[in-house]
């Protein structure tokens, strides 16, 4: 499904649409704050990530909106090896022969629903409504190595495992990094 201009009706009245990122950083920046545990430090070096993240070419993201409040986005962006997530997840990738994943690939940079709406298929819809948004043959991320219901979802979509351990610089806890061909799997 594509929605260009035009929001998608979700139960509870939450509707998904194109997201002015970049005009809303810090309303999603604060759902991602929640969900995910962030500190205000976090945040302010995030904000300034999604900025740098929104100039980018083919840059794009939605949001799950519901009473003028938003509740859920998710952002990403054609794959550019040349991208500092790339330059950490290549070795781990070409490790087990799949660095290939990293050209024709959009990334799902970021996906995040606030806790009091998780859990009613607003995730699968953003990362299914912006994937299919986009030219690219497939589609990468990176998820936290455990077993969470974030890399079920991906699961269910079709994503498998590229690399697992994945370690980032500052973050506490290894990562998995996946990759589906698109359209995403239909329930």
């Amino acid at each position: 499904m594509r929605f260009p201009g035009h929001g998608h009706r979700h139960p509870e009245d939450v509707v998904i649409a194109p997201l002015n990122l970049a005009a809303h950083v810090d309303e999603a920046l604060a759902v991602q704050a929640i969900a995910f545990g962030l500190g205000a430090d976090e945040v302010a070096v995030r904000r300034q990530i999604v900025l740098r993240h929104m100039t980018y070419p083919g840059a794009n993201a939605f949001g799950a909106t519901t009473q003028g409040r938003l509740v859920g986005f998710v952002y990403g962006m054609p794959n550019n090896r040349a991208h500092w997530w790339s330059t950490v997840v290549e070795p781990y990738l070409r490790t087990g022969g799949h660095d290939a994943w990293l050209d024709d690939s959009f990334v799902i940079t970021e996906l995040h629903v606030h806790p009091h709406f998780q859990n009613r298929g607003l995730g699968r819809s953003l990362i299914t409504t912006i994937t299919d948004a986009t030219a690219e043959p497939r589609s990468i991320l990176s998820a936290i190595d455990t077993d969470s219901p974030a890399r079920g979802l991906y699961r269910s979509l079709g994503y498998e495992d590229l690399a697992r351990q994945v370690l980032f610089p500052s973050a506490p806890k290894p990562y998995a990094v996946m990759g589906a061909p698109l359209p995403l799997r239909r329930r």
